[in-house]
């Protein structure tokens, strides 16, 4: 199976003067129901994480972390919704957007592509660091922001102070090998809590903390996995004793997953991890429960969402941002073979 590069032929056909707009019909942006936080932080990921990207992906940064300043309370907090009319449709809050946009300014500030995206966005980071939310995933985004400015500034206070934090929230995995899990239900981008807990363990030098990221991440992969391919949490999420594999899966669930195993093999050295991000990578080209391709390489966009025999014809943000995350991981591992 050939591994194409990361396309962002859709992404630009979804981002205007703003943002990335965050729903499409089919492959047809749809503009009512305008711009969220979330996508646009998962985009500042992406477009960071681009080696030597082309101009237009820099503009796209650019133009990410705007919205982002925009989006941003003088406290630390984050709105998430706003219309194609440029009103908010929401209070800032510490939800999940608070913590994406921490993880989207960490990766700027580390990896930027201009000197200046890089310093307007640890100063964003260090503002939005001040607050702190209840919510583990917003804490577990708010971790992997940490870690990408710890990556380059090793003593930087308020990412070692916010992974302290994410790791009291997050709670301890319980003992138990039946279900090793800090919460009694599975629900999205699980890995990304894996990944967390993994990386603090890390930057914080606690080898308890490590493993218990590490034991966590072992079972989640191997619950996501079902005759030799990736089969993940379904939307509703998943609980003991509930029947698998459920639909409809979710790009950004193998998104975290794979995230989460490169960390892994980063952290630790074992190689193994990396199979881990194969499985991801060959889910979006069609080694899945259904057989059928999430990336449309005619696009170069990723549907939607993944049901029992087909997928979803939309491809809006979120999707099409997973996907490029994952192939853009994927160029660290061999090309799966089929």
């Amino acid at each position: 199976m050939n591994r194409p590069d990361p396309p962002f032929r859709h992404l630009l056909r979804l981002t205007d003067r703003v943002g990335v707009l965050e729903h499409a019909e089919g492959v047809v942006p749809r503009h009512e129901h305008g711009y969220c936080t979330d996508d646009i932080a998962r985009g500042l990921v992406v477009t960071c994480r681009e080696p030597s990207p082309r101009d237009e992906i820099v503009v796209l940064a650019r133009r990410y972390l705007y919205f982002l300043t925009r989006a941003q309370a003088p406290d630390g907090r984050f709105r998430n919704r706003l219309g194609y009319d440029r009103r908010w449709r929401d209070e800032p809050g510490t939800q999940d957007c608070w913590g994406r946009a921490l993880w989207g300014l960490g990766t700027a500030a580390a990896r930027g592509p201009t000197a200046a995206i890089r310093a307007e966005s640890l100063a964003q980071f260090d503002s939005a660091a001040r607050v702190r939310s209840r919510w583990p995933h917003a804490m577990a985004f708010a971790a992997l922001g940490a870690a990408e400015v710890l990556g380059a500034l090793p003593d930087h206070a308020a990412g070692l102070s916010l992974l302290a934090d994410a790791v009291g929230v997050i709670g301890e995995p319980p003992a138990s090998t039946a279900w090793p899990w800090p919460a009694p239900r599975l629900s999205y981008a699980n890995a990304a809590i894996a990944e967390a807990v993994i990386v603090a363990g890390w930057k914080l030098d606690s080898d308890p903390v490590l493993r218990n990221g590490l034991r966590m991440l072992e079972w989640l992969l191997a619950g996501e996995t079902h005759r030799g391919h990736l089969s993940v949490v379904p939307v509703g999420g998943w609980g003991p004793g509930e029947q698998r594999p459920g639909f409809d899966q979710q790009p950004i669930e193998a998104a975290a997953l794979a995230d989460a195993c490169m960390r892994a093999a980063a952290v630790t050295g074992d190689t193994r991890w990396l199979d881990g991000v194969g499985m991801c990578v060959a889910w979006f080209l069609g080694d899945n429960d259904a057989q059928v391709p999430l990336l449309d390489e005619r696009t170069g966009g990723c549907c939607d969402g993944l049901s029992r025999t087909s997928r979803n014809r939309n491809q809006g943000a979120e999707s099409t941002l997973a996907m490029i995350s994952v192939l853009q991981v994927g160029r660290h591992v061999s090309p799966v073979q089929r």
